[in-house]
């Protein structure tokens, strides 16, 4: 971090000619699933992984940004069960040697951090990689793949305009750039119809042989299961573990992507998956440590990094699906950084939160201002305060409720570097 530039410069240039003076090994890779989007790829990530390890498949991922831990971001496939996220000495290792490839020429972090994963997954034999893209591509470091076995386009939204554009169909044609000639791509489900519009079409204009949610595969909840159905025919699966209404489509996609690069998904194999996946700091329940402790007992703290409108949007109707909503009271514990959409995010919770307190974020140099993030939530019809940090908040609650009120429900949220620092606050960092 002290050695190159935070942020991103998109661009392959700089990356393709590292990984050449590495021997390229972005070319021995086990096959790649590819996935971009503005939400739900790590949860696609997370769901494509635990398919193809409920099969007895060995499987790397790449997800990023970390929440607490670097090597997060590097879970390394094993023959024997699980992957396991990658040593601390291989990864320091790995880091070195890139590093001497680099060679002191200007990059970005995560440039080397991808050549890094490039390096590592060419090294360790796996049964598949699944590769969650960076920011956007077209540009993206990750985007030097040359034959994806599937490329994957998870839901559009508005976010990183000042790299993307600021209109849904620039953003969807940068997602779209990932999309190789001849190699399968699954479109997820988007609610916007325009974006679903642009990423068909790009599929069709280089070649892609194109999966589209909606059109060849689909899913739905009923009598507490999940039904998915495509032109394989039909499984009856249960839910998720993983909460949200949007984590059906999610699935629905892992499965059509998995399918998609060849590996046989049998109905008992999607059953252990869907019982099985996790995915930290989204929609995660924190129920034990220190700072649970701070409530009365029975209340919930929930965890989410989502930072956009979009994603408020799928946080708040989960909350809302939430049985005991209108007698539990939620409260909002948010921070953010300066490049997203305050007053979007917040007026997802209009009329659910009784209170929305602010906390300064303090993971990065761009986090907001607690008093600035407040009068943001004011202006999008929230009752805010600013405070300090997490805990005090949830001292404040804690120290202060009506015994006689059922316990509360607590949302932090607004940040994946809030998430972070609440989980290596609370001693519970991603496994």
């Amino acid at each position: 971090m002290a050695l190159h530039p935070k942020g991103f410069d998109l661009s392959l240039d700089r990356i393709s000619k590292l990984l050449d003076r590495l021997g390229n090994p972005q070319s021995r890779m086990p096959p790649v699933i590819h996935v971009a989007g503005t939400n739900g790829k790590g949860s696609c990530a997370a769901l494509c992984r635990a398919l193809l390890e409920a099969a007895g498949h060995s499987v790397h991922v790449h997800t990023s940004p970390h929440l607490v831990n670097w090597h997060e971001r590097y879970r390394i496939g094993s023959a024997d069960g699980p992957g396991a996220l990658v040593e601390d000495a291989v990864l320091a290792d790995a880091i070195r040697r890139v590093a001497d490839a680099n060679g002191g020429q200007q990059i970005t972090v995560f440039e080397i951090l991808t050549a890094v994963m490039f390096l590592l997954f060419s090294e360790y034999p796996a049964d598949a990689a699944i590769v969650e893209v960076g920011l956007g591509g077209r540009f993206d470091a990750t985007n030097v793949i040359g034959s994806p076995a599937v490329s994957v386009i998870m839901p559009i939204g508005l976010d990183h305009q000042a790299y993307l554009g600021d209109r849904i169909e620039l953003i969807a044609m940068e997602k779209a750039g990932i999309m190789k000639p001849g190699c399968p791509v699954v479109i997820g489900y988007q609610d916007n119809d325009v974006a679903r519009e642009v990423l068909i079409d790009a599929a069709d204009r280089v070649g892609a042989p194109a999966s589209v949610y909606g059109q060849d595969f689909y899913a739905y909840q009923e009598h507490g299961r999940l039904v998915f159905q495509s032109d394989s025919g039909l499984m009856d699966l249960p839910l998720p573990r993983l909460a949200g209404r949007h984590q059906i489509t999610n699935a629905a996609t892992a499965l059509a992507a998995v399918a998609a690069t060849g590996f046989e998904v049998s109905q008992e194999t999607a059953e252990r998956a869907m019982s099985a996946v996790s995915w930290p700091g989204r929609m995660q329940r924190l129920s034990e440590g220190p700072l649970p402790a701070l409530l009365p007992d029975s209340s919930e703290i929930w965890l989410d990094g989502g930072h956009n409108p979009h994603a408020a949007a799928m946080i708040a109707e989960t909350l809302a699906g939430m049985y005991d909503l209108t007698e539990r009271p939620l409260f909002l514990i948010t921070g953010m950084i300066n490049t997203k959409d305050p007053r979007g995010y917040f007026r997802a919770f209009e009329g659910m939160a009784r209170h929305c307190f602010t906390v300064p974020v303090t993971g990065s140099d761009a986090g907001v201002d607690p008093h600035a993030l407040a009068e943001d939530a004011i202006a999008a019809g929230l009752t805010a305060q600013p405070m300090q940090s997490v805990g005090q908040v949830l001292r404040l609650l804690g120290e202060g409720w009506n015994k006689l009120e059922p316990p509360p429900r607590v949302m932090i949220g607004g940040s994946l570097y809030l998430v972070g620092e609440v989980l290596r606050e609370n001693g519970t960092p991603p496994q």
